[in-house]
This record gives structure tokens, C-alpha cells and sequence, in this order.
């Protein structure tokens, strides 16, 4: 049995930097992840993106941000169990927790901390015509490795920010990329769709509005992508790689299953201090919902530091918190 004092589920970027917090606190952190490495979604799925809110950062690649994350953590001795999936929770009867993993590892702690970023997580597939003769080799649900597309003929779908996003990217990648999008406006950020736009008018990619996915064609090797635009009329498009950008689809997985509030597929909490309808049981992250929620990553960091103010009670219930600035004591280790 592991013993620590906070088990955080989840070691994305809101998980790592509530080791931190709570470190600073003296508070001592295990973390739980069903992914093989730390990092969430940062490092599974958009290890090489830019990420620009934040701060510090004018921009700063997503797995680069999770090194720094580490660290700033390796001071504090967390400990890790990566490559497991947390399947049930059992309260002791003096009010601590038994974290109970697929694996059969066991962590007794005082306070638990969901920062699972959007619970277990699958990609949104568009509905297009012999799509899945395609996976996995040419078509890309989330990009890993740029350079697999180093001069290649690429075509993204989506109209967010990650479709935005790499669409900018990888304009300096790719021979050609293609931007598809159905609606003639974009859903991601101002900043990033002005990018995409002036990189159209200068001839840097081709954007296509309007326009419905149909299907795709090629015999064993991918060779085209059907469209129809909004007066019906069909057109086919070659290319290498088809990367469709429509987000993620959420589940909470075992989580549902523990008493907490659930809206949505988000967990509802209290923002004085992020704690769930469960004492001693907070959420943080994309995982969590509240009135004027916004997913960023540095909300996510705000919510943090208050949650490890408020979870110090159960691990200290003797001592009154006594909190420092870092500007004026440093970092104190264990």
C-alpha cells in the first residue's frame, strides 16, 4: 500500500501543479494516471502544439511546458502510478481514502483530487464515407509527430482551435495544407482564425468554407477527400493525410459511479475551494463544471492553489494554515 497525503487523479498540467501547491504546504502528493507517461492531454495527443495563454510564455510547446512542470515539482518527491486506471474509491472510517487502480495498487490518503482534464477521452469522428478503411495510416486523429507530415499534401477538418491551430503550425511543415471547414466562421479564437485567414491571402494554404465532408477515396493507399459546398455541387481534393479536428468526446468512466454530482459529463463543485458534494473529495480542470467555467489550462491552476488551501485541514487538522509567498520564503523542500 502507497501512503501520501493527497492522491491527485490525472498528472496533466492542473495535476502537476497541484503537487506543487501542495508542496509549498508541506503536503506530500501521489499521482494516478491512466496514461503511460505523465503530461495528459499535452503530451498524448498534442505533444508539439504551441500553447500561448501562458503566463511567462509568449508561446511554448505543450510538452515542454509538462518538463518545466516536473521541474518545478522535483522538489517535493511526488510519486507516481502511470499506466492504470483508477476504478474505485473506499472511505476509511476515519474519514481518509483507499484509492483502489485496475491494477490492484492501493493509496491511502487523506484528501482526493480529480484533475482527470476530460475523464476518459476518445476522439469525435466526423461521419464520412469509408473513413475507417483509412485509420490509422493516413488518417490522423490527433497530431503526435509533425513531422510524419513534412512535405506532405494535408488536409484538417474543424473549425476549433485545435484545427486552427495546427492548420498555422503546420502550414511551415507541410508541401500544402488544406483547411476544411462547414461553416463559413470559425469556433476557436479570434487571434487564431486572423492567423489562419491572412496565411490564405498569402497563398500559404488553402482554406475551404462551406463545404461538407462526403468521403474518401483510394484503392489500399488514401488519394482523395469529397466535398460539397452549400449549392450542392461535389469536388474531390488529393491528398496524403487526412486530419479531422472535431474535439474530444468525453467519459468519466468509474467516476460516474462514486456519489458526486455529475452535470454533463463534468463534476460540479464549489468554487470557494473546488471541494465536491463529497467531503474531502475536490475536483480541478476541464473535468470540473461551475457557473462561468472556462477550460484553460490556467484556470485550472487557479482552482490548484485554492483547493490545496482548503484540503490542508484534513492533512494537518491540528495546525492553522499559515500560508507564504514564494517571492519572499523560496521553495522549502520536505
Amino acid at each position: 500500500m502507497i501512503n501520501t497525503d493527497v492522491c491527485i487523479i490525472g498528472a496533466g498540467p492542473v495535476g502537476l501543479f497541484a503537487v506543487f501547491e501542495a508542496g509549498l504546504l508541506k503536503m506530500r502528493c501521489h499521482l494516478i494516471d491512466v496514461l503511460p507517461q505523465v503530461g495528459g492531454q499535452l503530451s498524448e495527443i498534442y505533444p508539439h502544439k504551441p500553447i500561448y495563454d501562458i503566463p511567462g510564455y509568449p508561446s511554448v510547446l505543450a510538452q515542454d511546458l509538462i518538463n518545466k512542470q516536473m521541474e518545478q515539482i522535483a522538489p517535493f518527491n511526488p510519486t507516481f502510478t502511470l499506466g492504470e486506471r483508477v476504478e474505485s474509491l473506499q472511505k476509511q472510517k476515519d474519514g481518509s481514502y483507499h484509492v483502489i487502480s485496475s491494477d490492484g495498487t492501493v493509496v491511502h490518503c487523506q484528501v482526493v483530487v480529480i484533475a482527470g482534464g476530460l475523464g476518459c477521452f476518445e476522439p469525435r469522428k466526423p461521419e464520412l464515407a469509408r473513413l475507417t478503411d483509412f485509420e490509422g495510416e493516413y488518417v490522423h486523429y490527433m497530431v503526435k509527430n509533425p513531422e510524419k507530415f513534412r512535405g506532405k499534401n494535408i488536409v484538417i477538418a474543424g473549425g476549433g482551435d485545435s484545427a486552427l491551430d495546427w492548420t498555422v503550425f503546420l502550414a511551415d511543415v507541410a508541401e500544402k495544407v488544406t483547411l476544411v471547414h462547414r461553416s463559413d466562421s470559425f469556433r476557436g479564437a479570434p487571434d487564431s482564425a486572423e492567423k489562419v485567414y491572412n496565411l490564405a491571402q498569402e497563398g500559404k494554404i488553402n482554406l475551404l468554407l462551406s463545404h461538407n465532408l462526403v468521403g474518401l477515396t483510394g484503392n489500399g493507399k488514401l488519394e482523395g477527400l469529397e466535398l460539397s459546398n452549400k449549392q450542392k455541387e461535389s469536388s474531390t481534393i488529393p491528398l496524403d493525410y487526412f486530419i479531422p479536428l472535431y474535439g474530444l468526446s468525453p467519459k468519466l468512466g468509474p467516476i460516474a459511479d462514486w456519489g458526486l454530482n455529475i452535470d454533463k459529463n463534468a463534476i460540479e463543485v464549489n468554487t470557494f475551494d473546488y471541494s465536491t458534494n463529497i467531503e474531502r473529495i475536490y475536483a480541478i480542470g476541464d473535468i470540473n463544471t461551475y457557473p462561468g467555467k472556462l477550460k484553460l489550462i490556467l484556470c485550472g491552476y487557479h482552482e490548484a492553489a485554492l483547493m490545496c488551501q482548503s484540503a490542508f485541514k484534513y492533512v494537518y487538522p491540528d495546525q492553522k494554515l499559515s500560508f507564504k509567498y514564494t517571492t519572499v520564503n523560496g521553495i522549502n523542500t520536505f
